[in-house]
C-alpha cells in the first residue's frame, strides 16, 4: 500500500428485535458534512444527567410518601472525588446536576428562616425540581449544613472541575413556584412579582399574569389523589391563599386549575399580551445568521421586559460561580427573542457555555438554534421516539435514516438520549423490559451524529425504575419524592463508589457503556461525515431486511462503518456492501484487510475491496455489538 496514508476503519455491529419492512424504493441517501460544526469542537461530548438528591442516598426503605427522615436523601457531599472520577472515567465530559435550585419541599426548615411550603401546591413530598422557589440559592435537602448550603454546592462545582467535568444546572424560564420567595437575592434584585401591578391582567413589566378580583383555588383532587398520600396535616387543608389568582405554569388562565395542570407553578410573562401581541423588539430579517456577539449588540440599546432581565441576571449569577452551562426546561414556551437576549449575554461571559433546551416542536428547531442561539436541543420526537418504537419491536429501522437526513443541517445541535428524568426507564416493562435491548440503540444514538450524547444515572446499570414512592409513577424514577435507586445503591456500595454490591449483569452493562462512551469521545470520525448505506444494501443484496440499519462515519484519519441488526432472538450472517462512491470517499484501494473488534476484541473478519466495490462478512449474535478496526 505504498503512498497510501494510514487510516482506520471501524465497523460497529449490533442486533435487535425485528420490525416490519416499509422501505421505499425511491428513498434518498441521507448524508451530511461538518462545515457547520464549531471549529474548536474536536471530539464528542457526553452529558451525565444525575438526579442530585437520589445519587448518594443508600437508605433502602423506599416507603411511599416517606419523609426525608424515613427514606433518606442524598447530599452534595456524596459526590466525592472518587465518585466524580468514576463518572468521568465512564466517558463523561459534562455532569448535569438536576434539582439544584431551591424548589418547594415538604420538610420543615423554618429554623433556618425558610418558610414552609404548602402540600396543596407541591407535587410529592420532596417536591418538583421545576417549581423553583429561590433562584439565588440551592435545595436545602442537599446540604449537610443547611446554613452553608450554597457553599457546599460551590465546593461541588470545584470538585467537579478538578475531576475534569463541566457543570450544568437547570433554569426553568417558563414558570416558578406559586410561592416564590428568595431569601438571598443579590443587592438590587427583587423577587418575581414584587413590583407587579396586580390590578391588571397584563402589563409588559409584570412578571406574572393575573385574574384581578379572583382568588386562587386549589384543584379538585381526582382519581383518589390526596396530597402526601392522604396524611392529615394542618397545611394540607385544600387551601392556598393567592389574591388575585395568577395564571398557571402550563398557560391555564383558570383561577382554579385542573389537577392535570401545572398547578404548583405560575406562568412567567415575557412581554406577550393575552392576545399574543409582542411588546418588545423583534430580530431583524436575516439575523438567524448572526453570531452571539451581534445578538448581544442588538439588545444593548433595547428596553426589554422585566422578566427578561431577571432571568438573565440569574444565569449570569450562576455563571460567575463557575457553572458551565444550563438545561432550559420547556424552552419553546418562551419567545425566541428572549433566548437571543439571554444566551448572547451568557456567551459574552463564557463563549464555551453549554446551552441545552427542551424543545419538542420540530418546526421550531431552527429558530431556537439560529435565532435563539441554543447550542443543543433534545432530539426527542424524532430520533428518540423512533428508536423507542424499534426497541419495543413495533417500528422499522428504515424510519431512522430519513430523520438523520431531515436534521442534517442542524444535526450537531440535536442532543441524543435514550433516558432522562421525564422518560421511562429502558428496563421498565412499559418500555423494553430488558436493559440489554438498549445496547444497540445506544450505539446508534451515540454514533450517528456529531451531537452530544446524554445518559441518565442508573441507565448504565439497567435501572428499571420500579419503585412507587408517592406522586411519581413506576417505570420512571420519581423526581417528586424521597427515596433511593436500587441499582445505584448497589454501585455506591456504602459510599465506596466501586460497584461492590452490583450484580454481574449490572457490572457488564456498565462496562459496555464505559467502552462505548469512551470510544465516542476519542473518535475523530464521529465528528466527521455521515452517509447512509441502508438503502444501497436494500437495493443490491438479498439478505436485506429492516432489522438492519447501516451507515458510515469518517474523517481524514478514521473511517467507521456502523451496522445495526435489530433482532433480540436471531444470529445473522451476511455480506455488507459499500457503494462505489463511498469507497472513493473513504480512499480505499483494492485489497483485503483484517478487521478486529475494538470493544471486546472478540471478533475478526475481512474487508474486501475489488474494482472499487467493498464488502465485509458479518456474523452477529442477538444484541451483540462490534467495533472492528482495519489498519492500512
Amino acid at each position: 500500500m505504498k503512498g497510501i496514508k494510514k487510516i482506520t476503519i471501524l465497523i460497529v455491529i449490533f442486533s435487535f428485535l425485528g420490525c416490519k419492512n416499509d422501505t421505499k424504493d425511491n428513498a434518498t441517501v441521507p448524508s451530511y458534512s461538518t462545515t457547520e460544526i464549531k471549529q474548536n469542537m474536536k471530539k464528542k461530548e457526553v452529558v451525565y444527567q444525575v438526579f442530585t438528591r437520589l445519587f448518594g442516598n443508600t437508605n433502602t426503605t423506599n416507603k411511599p410518601w416517606g419523609t426525608k427522615a424515613e427514606n433518606g436523601v442524598g447530599k452534595f457531599n456524596d459526590f466525592t472525588a472518587k465518585a466524580l472520577q468514576e463518572i468521568k472515567d465512564l466517558g463523561v465530559t459534562h455532569i448535569w446536576y438536576t434539582g439544584v435550585p431551591h424548589h418547594d419541599v415538604i420538610t420543615d426548615y423554618t429554623e433556618y428562616g425558610i418558610s414552609n411550603d404548602d402540600p396543596d401546591i407541591v407535587k410529592g413530598r420532596a417536591g418538583s425540581p421545576y417549581a423553583v422557589k429561590d433562584y439565588y440559592n440551592v435545595n436545602p435537602d442537599l446540604a449537610v449544613n443547611v446554613e452553608q448550603r450554597l457553599e457546599e454546592f460551590e465546593a461541588l462545582i470545584e470538585r467537579s472541575h478538578k475531576a475534569g467535568l463541566k457543570v450544568i444546572i437547570d433554569i426553568v424560564p417558563n414558570h416558578v413556584a406559586r410561592n416564590y420567595q428568595s431569601l438571598t437575592n443579590p443587592e438590587g434584585v427583587t423577587d418575581f412579582g414584587a413590583e407587579d401591578d396586580q390590578t391588571k391582567t397584563y402589563a409588559v413589566n409584570n412578571n406574572f399574569y393575573y385574574n384581578p378580583g379572583e382568588a386562587f383555588k386549589v384543584p379538585e383532587w381526582k382519581h383518589g389523589y390526596q396530597p402526601l398520600g392522604g396524611e392529615q396535616t394542618n397545611m394540607a387543608d385544600h387551601k392556598f391563599e393567592e389574591i388575585p389568582a395568577k395564571w398557571t405554569g402550563n398557560g391555564s388562565r383558570a383561577s382554579q386549575p385542573d389537577i392535570n395542570d401545572w398547578y404548583e407553578t405560575v406562568k412567567i410573562n415575557y412581554g406577550i399580551s393575552p392576545e399574543g401581541r409582542k411588546d418588545f423588539a423583534e430580530l431583524p430579517e436575516g439575523f438567524d445568521h448572526a453570531d452571539y456577539k451581534k445578538h448581544f449588540e442588538f439588545w444593548n440599546d433595547k428596553t426589554v421586559p422585566s422578566s427578561w432581565t431577571k432571568f438573565k441576571d440569574i444565569a449570569l449569577y450562576w455563571t460567575a460561580k463557575g457553572v458551565d452551562g444550563f438545561r432550559y426546561d420547556m424552552a419553546e414556551m418562551v419567545p425566541v427573542e428572549f433566548w437571543s437576549f439571554m444566551n448572547s449575554h451568557i456567551k459574552m461571559k463564557n463563549p464555551d457555555a453549554f446551552l441545552l433546551a427542551e424543545v419538542y416542536n420540530p418546526s421550531l428547531y431552527r429558530d431556537y438554534i439560529k435565532k435563539g442561539k441554543m447550542d443543543y436541543l433534545y432530539d426527542k420526537v424524532q430520533l428518540y421516539d423512533t428508536l423507542k418504537h424499534v426497541m419495543q419491536g413495533h417500528g422499522s429501522t428504515d424510519n431512522i435514516p430519513p430523520i438523520l437526513s431531515d436534521l442534517s443541517d442542524i444535526e450537531h445541535h440535536m442532543l441524543h438520549f435514550l433516558e432522562n428524568h421525564d422518560e421511562q426507564r429502558i428496563a421498565s416493562p412499559d418500555f423494553a423490559g430488558n436493559a440489554a435491548k438498549g445496547k444497540p440503540a445506544m450505539v446508534v444514538s451515540a454514533t450517528s451524529s456529531t451531537a452530544p450524547t446524554m445518559i441518565y444515572f442508573g441507565q448504565e446499570f439497567g435501572e428499571p425504575g420500579a419503585e412507587d414512592l408517592g406522586f411519581g409513577d413506576p417505570t420512571r424514577t420519581s423526581i417528586f419524592d424521597y427515596g433511593s435507586v436500587p441499582t445505584q445503591v448497589r454501585w455506591v456500595n456504602h459510599k465506596k463508589f466501586d460497584g461492590g454490591q452490583s450484580t454481574e449483569e449490572e457490572k457488564a452493562l456498565r462496562d459496555f457503556y464505559k467502552r462505548l462512551l469512551n470510544f465516542t469521545i476519542n473518535s475523530s470520525a464521529l465528528m466527521g461525515n455521515y452517509q447512509d448505506i441502508q438503502h444501497y444494501n436494500h437495493q443490491n443484496t438479498e439478505w436485506y431486511n429492516d432489522k438492519v440499519l447501516s451507515f458510515v462515519r469518517w474523517s481524514a484519519d478514521e473511517k467507521l462503518i456502523i451496522i445495526s441488526n435489530f433482532n433480540a432472538e436471531h444470529t445473522y450472517g451476511f455480506e455488507l456492501q459499500l457503494p462505489e462512491d463511498l469507497v472513493q470517499k473513504l480512499q480505499l484501494i483494492d485489497g483485503e484487510y483484517v478487521v478486529k473488534d475494538q470493544l471486546y476484541n472478540a471478533y475478526t473478519s475481512q474487508l474486501k475491496v475489488e474494482n472499487g466495490k467493498a464488502e465485509v462478512r458479518i456474523d452477529i449474535k442477538p444484541l451483540e455489538s462490534f467495533i472492528l478496526k482495519i489498519e492500512i
